[in-house]
């Protein structure tokens, strides 16, 4: 990539708005922009100018008075310089901000661009932030991260990792692995020089030293893979037991048809909602049940898939009736994946409580007392739905956990190469054959921060940026 070009790009959304944002970056950023402009002030940096968009042709026309007579003025704007290396980029930048006018946006980049400067590609900006070392590559990502969250909690998350937690969290790990790599590498240099080498269970101690908090992060991706991108939660049961009612009440509006006729809903409803900042893929499913006709039979096949597909599962039970072989048979699809039992309609009369079947060891799934209708035991619902999303590893209280795909299979190919070198100590294999599994380990960690990334791995992340970030 061409670092010496100047770049320009629309930074907000396509369409209408009150404002639009045009992103000059590059070292002609402002001798491209000057000439476009009628500003009040002169462009200072870090400081926001109020002036007018116009004709660049009309800007040195005869004296300031007759400059002013004949500029054509297209919009007011206001301009924000930074001056390189304190920008986003380290380039120097300037943003112009116009009304929100697709027209004028566009026409201020065609301006830009006959001027000398080049369309920017998607997530150009950010990638010359990290070339140019502002920001490493968990950096990077975050900002896309940011861009793409849903909830709240999961902005929260993104911004943790653009302020660098993940990074942080690895450099302990990554300090103490150079620092055995240094120690063995010494003992081979200067062996004639009486340079002391660890002993084996030294050695050990050490690489066991770096494993421990790799572990630890690798195990953190379960909860953070959910975090980044959601999960799909199927409520299932027999017929008019209450799932889309249930559903309702967590989608908190009217939006599966109730009616008192068992077997209502035919197709999948889905809605995404965020419970406890955690995106999640609600789907409302046909009543199991021996099918009455074929639009049943094809509706309760796709709930038969929905429970096979998701991530979690909320087997609906009737509290105010005796479980029957139906139920039975749900729990016992439910059983050995996540699940979640809802007794619904406790308003009515609990007469499942003393059931065998709920009872039997063999159900090992937590049972939930609700009620649709009243809203009893919703929140408990809500709990118990976060509990599972956590786990037991805590790693929600945890900074810079794994989210990516990316960087947990690199976590684990250094651990991979962790457990090699383990192996390679007590079979007395030589230190230099030890250091190639610890280089191996150290160079995957370094691509998590894009110390050793390749260009078609840049490429691929920073294409899935939109243009102007």
């Amino acid at each position: 990539m061409n670092l010496d070009d100047t770049i320009v790009a629309i930074a907000t959304p396509p369409g209408r708005g009150g404002i639009g944002v045009v992103r000059l970056a590059g070292p002609a950023a402002r001798e491209i922009a000057t000439p476009m402009l009628h500003l009040k002030h002169d462009l200072e940096p870090g400081r926001a100018t109020f002036g007018e968009l116009i004709e660049p042709s009309q800007k040195h026309v005869g004296t300031a008075e007759r400059r002013s007579a004949l500029a054509v003025r297209i919009d007011e704007v206001v301009v924000t310089y930074f001056a390189k290396p304190h920008s986003y980029t380290t380039d120097d930048i300037v943003e112009i901000a116009a009304h929100g006018s697709p027209v004028v946006l566009r026409h201020i980049v065609e301006l830009c661009v006959a001027a000398g400067a080049r369309l920017a590609e998607p997530g150009e900006f950010t990638m010359r932030a990290f070339l140019n070392g502002r920001i490493d590559l968990t950096q990077a990502e975050a900002v896309r991260d940011l861009i793409d969250s849903q909830t709240l909690y999961q902005a929260k998350i993104a911004a943790q990792q653009l302020e660098g937690a993940l990074s942080k969290r690895l450099q302990p790990v990554k300090q103490k692995l150079v620092e055995l790599i240094a120690v063995l590498e010494a003992g081979i240099d200067f062996a004639e020089d009486d340079v002391s080498v660890l002993p084996d269970p030294a050695i050990l101690e050490r690489i066991a030293a770096v494993r421990e908090p790799l572990e630890q992060l690798a195990a953190t991706f379960a909860y953070g893979k959910i975090v980044h991108q959601g999960l799909t939660l199927a409520i299932v049961g027999r017929p008019n037991v209450g799932k889309s009612s249930l559903f309702n009440r967590l989608v908190e509006r009217e939006r599966a048809i109730v009616t008192a006729t068992p077997g209502t809903t035919r197709d999948l409803v889905s809605e995404t909602v965020a419970i406890g900042g955690i995106p999640i893929q609600l789907v409302d499913t046909a009543g199991i049940r021996q099918a009455l006709d074929e639009a049943e039979s094809i509706g309760i096949s796709k709930s038969m898939e929905a429970l096979a597909d998701a991530d979690l599962v909320l087997v609906v039970l009737d509290a105010s009736q005796a479980a029957n072989s139906e139920d039975a048979e749900l729990l016992q699809h439910a059983e050995g994946r996540p699940a979640i039992v809802v007794a619904n309609k406790c308003d009515l009369g609990i007469a499942l409580r003393s059931q065998p079947l709920i009872s039997q060891p063999s159900i090992s799934q937590p049972l939930i007392y609700a009620s649709a209708l009243t809203g009893e035991g919703i929140a408990e619902l809500r709990a118990e739905i976060l509990r599972h999303i956590g786990g037991e590893t805590g790693a929600q209280a945890e900074a810079g956990f794994l989210t990516s795909v990316r960087h947990q299979g690199l976590v684990q190919e250094s651990l991979a190469a962790l457990k090699a070198a383990s192996n390679a100590v007590p079979a007395r294999i030589p230190h230099e054959m030890l250091l190639l599994d610890l280089y191996n380990a150290l160079r995957t960690l370094d691509a998590v921060t894009g110390a050793t990334t390749t260009d078609d791995i840049l490429n691929l992340i920073f294409s899935t940026f939109c243009i102007g970030k």
